[in-house]
């Protein structure tokens, strides 16, 4: 992979022109979230009328209201995306408080309906563990039975397929596959249906359209983008906000297009991209990092690997290995108003002696996030 495009546009999601049909991979995105206070003035600049039904506590009729707006962007989706294609959500439902009723408003199967309304297979979910979040911040009445509620620690990655099968034959996309594959024992964590341990990011922001932001950890996108995707392809964000998924597809080799309808959130967008791209190396560097490890446990404990992957001169578990490689970022740079992430081949490169581009990777000290 020699070079990836990347495209920002200042935009409103619910009308995607600017998207041809059946042209994007993969969408991964994480909306704002239905009945979270911080996206009140979000959804109420999109429909006036749920500023007035939050403010009348008509919290049923709000809820529906707002994921009415959503809908307009799950439908620009089923347009964009390439049969056999995936749409991967991040949401995390809500419990909120209007007057004096407390209720939970389930936001994950309301966006499920609407997706299987529009003709998606719905896939097994995944529950993302967030470790900002701990039972100890208990709502309610503490230590009194009968008023005190569970705590929401959890968000789901919601997952769904474009109807159809994608086509591999291609010889070129065949090889791009075999290239895009995964370590033995990333897919046995990836493909979990619980992740735990990926680290919250900060949610503060400089803007002033916003005090927070709906961030995720690069991590996240990063590991859907590898499991649904393969390099070359192209990567929705219709809720860009920071860059996150733009961040995480020029790390995976992936061209992006992402989608921002505030401004400042665009620019900062752009300005990361163009910015903080060394660190995504570490990245890949935390990758062959971890894959050493496994490959010095499993051979201290007497397992054979009867497999070798010539581009990283390393062992591996199964023959679908044997292709896979990365590509480290030599350079981002802005052409005109796009992003053009620039790489160089893993191949000719020896992880083992810890001296990759940039001097970023290390086996001692090689992680799978990017410095705040």
């Amino acid at each position: 992979m020699q070079q990836t495009l990347h495209r920002i546009f200042e935009n409103d999601s619910r009308r995607l022109d600017i998207v041809p049909d059946k042209s994007i991979s993969a969408v991964v995105t994480s909306p704002p979230y239905p009945m979270i206070s911080m996206w009140d003035q979000i959804f109420s600049r999109m429909n006036p009328e749920i500023a007035s039904l939050i403010e009348r506590g008509k919290a049923e009729r709000a809820f529906e209201v707002m994921h009415s707006e959503l809908d307009s962007v799950w439908a620009e989706i089923r347009r964009v995306l390439i049969p056999g294609g995936f749409a991967c959500i991040n949401i995390g439902d809500a419990a909120r408080t209007f007057g004096s009723k407390f209720q939970m408003y389930p936001n994950s199967e309301r966006i499920t309906h609407s997706f299987m309304r529009l003709g998606f297979e719905v896939l097994p979910k995944i529950i993302w563990r967030k470790t900002t979040n701990a039972p100890n911040k208990f709502m309610g009445s503490g230590m009194l039975p009968g008023g005190a509620y569970v705590t929401l620690e959890h968000e789901y990655i919601l997952i769904f397929r474009n109807p159809g099968r994608r086509d591999f034959s291609n010889e070129q996309q065949k090889h791009l596959r075999y290239e895009s594959a995964y370590f033995w024992e990333e897919r046995n964590t990836w493909f979990s249906d619980v992740w735990v341990g990926l680290n919250g990011t900060d949610q503060k922001t400089s803007t002033t359209s916003r005090e927070r932001n709906g961030a995720y950890p690069i991590q996240l996108p990063y590991r859907i983008i590898n499991m649904f995707s393969i390099k070359g392809d192209t990567i929705l964000d219709p809720f860009l906000g920071t860059g996150t998924t733009t961040m995480a597809a020029i790390a995976s080799s992936r061209n992006s297009i992402g989608i921002e309808i505030d401004n400042e959130f665009a620019t900062l967008a752009r300005s990361r991209a163009l910015s903080k791209w060394k660190e995504l190396n570490e990245i890949v560097g935390g990758r062959i990092a971890k894959h050493l490890d496994y490959i010095e446990n499993a051979v201290s404990r007497g397992k054979k690997l009867n497999y070798t992957n010539a581009n990283l001169n390393m062992e591996v578990m199964t023959r679908q290995e044997k292709q896979l490689s990365f590509d480290w970022i030599k350079e981002v740079k802005q052409v005109e108003k796009d992003i053009v992430a620039l790489y160089s081949s893993s191949e000719n490169r020896d992880p083992r002696n810890g001296e990759l581009q940039f001097g970023l990777f290390s086996k001692a000290g090689g992680n799978d996030g990017i410095k705040k």
